[in-house]
């Protein structure tokens, strides 16, 4: 496939992700604030940090390094080896469930059955539920390297919504079930995820389109696992490249949700804290769910397709070279300036978003100063996901086992930092120690991005340093609105929270404005992609 035809269907991939994720992200807004007025901080504390951390440490360490692995190189590969090698997700799901789910039974503090009841069967619940996801694993992958564009955001969003309604009735109808509403919530999301994507290959398969693109893949039967003759069982190359991003992957998810393994396991915050935490954290974090993992997830095929994995920049395609140092040029522009904007303007609306979503439950306390925190932290999750994800799509083998090294060292220093900062603020010092943690792994990507492209003609990391006079702008959009708060928000009635509001979309035209006359080219690669 030409360099440029992967860069169209990435950049539509990443753009249809994005919309579709905005679009159905509304519904489970509005209905996630409807439940917020008839569940306790302590049950969502429980929920959003301790099961949901089991769920996602299972999936990630079950999963991870095997994505990273297999969507490397050229679609044109042995898949019966590749899935294979896949269907090892699931036995390894098994074996991280249950052991976790032991530590979470035994080992963890059990909250009061009288506030947060059923904790036991929330446990078994989404342990479970990770194990029925990974069994989707192969479908998942193969999707995602020849990209198909829409399966993947339909499947997710399908199955968030069909959650989130669920989550709403019985918590409507039936509130002292506890958790058994989120644990059969949860395990209904997975299952609809998982047969989105075998009801479409059940479908796709056999199908003339199918034919026409000439699919690897043209039945059922060859996505489970097969044994072929006289070959090995797996492509030994993918596995041992498996075994080092696992080691890495490891890492990651310690730093990735570091905060929640120290409040899980150190108890620096009550169950109740850590439900504010957890809702703020999920609210701040939206505009890195819907827009930066997308980009992310699809430009990581699109680099490892592009470019091949440890060879120097000298022995690539200059062509290709080309056009991979201008996709991360303005890539690094495009999430740079989003993220400007969340920062500036998150600090003046921080309080108002989170009245109007939770009421006083949000709005008191410290919630409005973490939101305030978590909108600087959009902006170093913005430059990390894009140079993370050239990155790691041009490490060879050995480059990644010498990374996790600095991993490891980074893991330990940023679980010690957020123990102290904890203490010294509260849970505002775990989002610092997380603006610390990833400022040191953008320090790492900028270096090797630097390293990879200092013996070419390109310099793409320029796309970090925006117009001077758009910086100006920023800044003066910041301090109006931050005064426009001072004087009208957020406890002197609708008229002057109405007024507030006006001033920042006056602010955000007038910036937007600017963007588009002083960032032209990036403007041109947004319209034509």
């Amino acid at each position: 496939m030409a360099s440029q035809d992967v860069l169209g269907q990435t950049t539509r991939l990443a753009s249809s992700s994005a919309l579709l994720q905005v679009l159905f992200r509304v519904v489970t807004f509005g209905l996630n604030a409807f439940t917020l007025r008839y569940l306790s901080r302590e049950l969502i504390g429980v929920v959003g940090v301790r099961l949901t951390l089991l769920y996602s440490t299972v999936v990630f360490l079950a999963r991870e390094a095997f994505r990273r692995a297999c969507l490397s190189g050229s679609t044109k590969r042995n898949w019966t080896k590749t899935i294979n090698l896949l269907w090892l997700t699931v036995p390894l799901g098994v074996f991280w469930s249950i052991f976790l789910g032991l530590v979470w039974l035994h080992l963890l503090e059990v909250p009061d059955p009288s506030v947060v009841p059923h904790y036991q069967a929330g446990v078994v619940a989404f342990g479970l539920s990770a194990i029925i996801e990974l069994l989707g694993e192969p479908f998942w992958v193969l999707a995602q390297a020849h990209l198909f564009v829409r399966l993947k955001v339909i499947a997710e969003s399908l199955s968030v919504v069909s959650k989130c309604i669920l989550t709403v009735i019985l918590v409507v109808l039936y509130p002292q079930w506890g958790l058994y509403i989120f644990s059969l919530a949860q395990l209904l999301y997975v299952s609809v995820l998982v047969m989105c994507y075998v009801i479409y290959f059940v479908m796709f398969l056999g199908s003339p389109e199918a034919t026409k693109k000439s699919f690897p893949v043209t039945r059922m039967k060859a996505l489970l696992p097969n044994l072929v003759e006289d070959e090995t069982f797996v492509n030994w190359k993918e596995a041992r490249l498996t075994w080092s991003f696992f080691k890495q992957s490891f890492l990651k998810q310690i730093l990735t949700e570091g905060e929640r393994y120290v409040m899980t396991f150190l108890n620096v915050l009550n169950f109740g804290d850590q439900g504010v935490y957890d809702i703020v954290n999920n609210l701040g974090s939206l505009v890195a769910r819907f827009i930066f993992l997308p980009i992310e997830e699809s430009f990581y095929v699109f680099f490892a397709k592009v470019l091949e994995r440890g060879k120097n920049v000298k022995d690539q395609k200059q062509g290709d070279v080309a056009m991979a140092a201008n996709v991360l040029e303005l890539l690094l522009k495009l999430v740079l300036l989003i993220g400007l904007t969340i920062t500036v303007f998150g600090y003046a609306y921080s309080q108002l978003a989170l009245d109007i979503y939770g009421g006083s439950m949000l709005s008191a306390g410290t919630g409005p100063d973490l939101l305030r925190c978590y909108s600087l932290y959009v902006l170093f999750l913005a430059i990390n996901g894009v140079t993370e994800c050239f990155t790691f799509a041009l490490m060879c083998k050995e480059e990644v086992d010498r990374y996790n090294f600095v991993m490891l060292a980074l893991s330990f220093t940023f679980l010690c930092i957020s123990y102290f900062l904890t203490q010294w603020h509260g849970s505002i010092g775990f989002i610092l120690a997380n603006c610390f943690n990833m400022g040191i792994r953008i320090a790492h990507s900028i270096h090797y991005i630097y390293d990879y492209f200092k013996e070419s003609a390109y310099r793409p990391l320029s796309g970090l340093l925006p117009s001077p006079f758009l910086v100006l702008v920023y800044i003066i959009s910041g301090v109006i609105t931050g005064f426009s708060e001072v004087f009208f928000c957020c406890d002197k009635g609708w008229m002057a929270r109405l007024i507030h509001i006006s001033m920042g979309a006056l602010c955000f035209a007038a910036t937007t404005v600017t963007m588009f006359c002083t960032e032209t080219k990036l403007i041109h690669f947004v319209r034509s992609q």
